[in-house]
Order: structure tokens, then C-alpha cells, then sequence
């Protein structure tokens, strides 16, 4: 007996599909299954990074806080602290940027903004 295949998410589109965040019409396996095409997901992880390093830095400042005012580091092992820090705002920063991320896929709010390419300079009173 042959082994049927399930229906993927993919089987309910078009060859071609207008991606959400760009409005560019592409190929359907260029686009993921939020329809967003790569260099939508590329601009939105860049965005993401910078906003995962402030995210990090801010963590770090805590981390550094209570370092500095519960634990009270001893001079005799400073540069493990620092390591420490360092290590507290690249984690901060990788965890930030993931949430931030999965913020921005799940928020859309280019889809809601976006204006086909075509018409982009008519406006909303076209």
C-alpha cells in the first residue's frame, strides 16, 4: 500500500503569493508559512539584533547591580566578575533578540501598513 502524504499548508495557496510584509508577489516556496519572504525575515532579524543588544545591556546593568550591591565582589577576583558580566548581556542579548523577534512575526505590522509596490505612491485617497 503506497503511503499518503499529508496536506501541507502549502497545497491551500497559489503557484505565486504576495508576501505580507513586502506586498511583492513571489514564488510559493520562497515565502515561509507566515508568507514572508527572505529578505523580510533578513530586515526583520537585523531589527531584532539591535534590539536584542539593548535588551542584553540592560540585563547586564542588572546583573552588574546585583553584583555590585548583593554579592560584593572582592578584588582578588575581578576579572571572573567580568566574565561574568560580559557573558550575562551576550545571553541577555541572544534571548532578547529571539523575544523580540518572535514579537515582530507574531505582530505583523507591516502586513497592516503595507501598500502594494504599484500604488505605493497614491495614498490611501488614490
Amino acid at each position: 500500500m503506497a503511503k499518503e502524504r499529508g496536506v501541507s499548508w502549502r497545497d491551500r495557496y497559489p503557484d505565486e503569493i504576495t508576501c505580507v510584509r513586502c506586498l511583492v508577489t513571489r514564488d510559493q516556496m520562497e515565502l515561509d508559512r507566515l508568507l514572508w519572504c527572505a529578505r523580510c525575515r533578513a530586515l526583520a532579524r537585523n531589527r531584532a539584533g539591535w534590539w536584542g543588544w539593548l535588551g542584553g545591556l540592560l540585563f547586564g546593568g542588572g546583573v552588574a547591580l546585583y553584583v555590585w550591591t548583593v554579592v560584593r565582589p572582592t578584588d582578588l577576583v575581578i576579572g571572573g566578575w567580568i566574565a561574568t558580566l560580559v557573558a550575562a548581556v551576550w545571553i541577555g542579548s541572544k534571548v532578547a533578540r529571539e523575544l523580540v523577534y518572535g514579537l515582530m512575526r507574531f505582530r505583523n505590522a507591516h502586513a497592516v501598513e503595507a501598500m502594494p509596490p504599484d500604488t505605493a505612491g497614491e495614498g490611501p485617497t488614490g
